[in-house]
């Protein structure tokens, strides 16, 4: 996908957001979320289809609930580094959330790009981000020169 090609999406998917360092942060990121005055959320399982309809603000607590009790059982480190992202921390309207588990190089700069996250929250509807951002040149060669 070249740049004339971007949606807005996938310009804000690659915008300016804000990490969330620490646990106590998170707490607050989640309230804003179950208190929010959006009231049209998808919730994007990246993988899966992307989300042709909102949820009820009900599911979207409810996912918020789910979430927060996986990501604190499967990171279970005092620091909270590069595992969730939202656009503003005051009045979010995109939050990016990393597998704890397929963290990559989130928490550190590494040369490949970061992974993917696992799970978008958002006010616009998503786009499929696996097409979007395919496998680097490189990842592929690698792959095809495992079968060749």
């Amino acid at each position: 996908m070249n740049e004339t090609e971007i949606s807005g999406y996938l310009e804000r998917f690659q915008g300016r957001f804000r990490g969330v360092p620490r646990w106590q942060d998170l707490d607050a990121l989640w309230a804003k979320l179950r208190n929010t005055q959006h009231d049209a959320w998808y919730i994007y399982a990246v993988g899966e289809e992307p989300p042709a309809m909102t949820v009820s603000k009900e599911k979207m607590v409810r996912f918020v609930d789910e979430m927060d009790k996986l990501l604190r059982a499967e990171h279970r480190e005092d620091y909270y580094c590069g595992i969730v992202y939202a656009d503003s921390l005051e009045d979010p309207s995109f939050v990016k959330i990393f597998d704890p588990n397929n963290l990559g190089s989130v928490c550190g700069t590494g040369a490949l790009p970061p992974p993917l996250p696992g799970w978008v929250l958002s006010t616009i509807k998503p786009e499929n981000l696996q097409n979007a951002f395919p496998p680097t040149a490189s990842r592929k060669r690698w792959w095809n020169s495992i079968f060749s």
